[in-house]
């Protein structure tokens, strides 16, 4: 890609602990690219990306 066609990019934070949570957000806070609480990851907006943010969103913080 061209800098001129550069994708829209968001930058999520794991800001709570994943105890006591169910399993299946569990597996889609690793596959935003989380561990650890205060892990940063950043992703290229696409409407899965959204999706999965959508279903954490009590867990994570994202600018």
């Amino acid at each position: 890609m061209t800098k001129d066609m550069t994708p829209d990019t968001i930058k999520i934070f794991l800001f709570k602990s994943l105890i006591g949570v169910k399993k299946s957000h569990r597996a889609t806070i690793r596959g935003l690219g989380l561990k650890k609480i205060n892990s940063c990851s950043t992703l290229v907006k696409t409407p899965e990306i959204l999706g999965m943010i959508n279903k954490v969103r009590y867990l994570i913080k994202f600018y």
